[in-house]
């Protein structure tokens, strides 16, 4: 298998509309999340929004990762779009989106065994 085919897979994943394992969503958040305080923390430099190269490299790095993390997504490139708003950077968009995405759900836990049933209660002779 090439290199490119792997990495297609790798972006790709399971398929454009599956959903992400929670481990998978928790790396995204974590990406989404430090992007955002970054962003926050150093406004001055990002405030300008798609007018400041520094955050436009930050803003397409971050796409990347999520993209490498999660495969393709919708969300994504529209958290990209936000954030190319000048004063939207401030906004914790990349946050925002990773939050909605659903996952998938836990896999299944054994069950527990069922409980024994209540003693029943001794009739009463008379």
């Amino acid at each position: 298998m090439s290199t490119s085919s792997k990495l297609a897979r790798a972006v790709v994943g399971g398929g454009l509309d599956a959903r992400p394992t929670r481990r998978r969503k928790r790396i995204a958040l974590a990406i989404a999340a430090a992007a955002d305080l970054l962003q926050l923390g150093l406004a001055p430099l990002f405030g300008e929004g798609a007018l400041s190269p520094l955050d436009d490299a930050l803003d397409v790095l971050v796409a990347l990762l999520l993209v490498l993390v999660l495969g393709w997504r919708w969300r994504t490139a529209f958290a990209l779009v936000l954030e190319l708003i000048p004063g939207v950077a401030l906004f914790p968009s990349w946050t925002a989106a990773m939050l909605t995405l659903p996952s998938a759900p836990p896999e299944e836990v054994e069950a527990a065994p069922a409980l024994p049933p209540p003693p029943a209660e001794p009739s009463r002779a008379r």
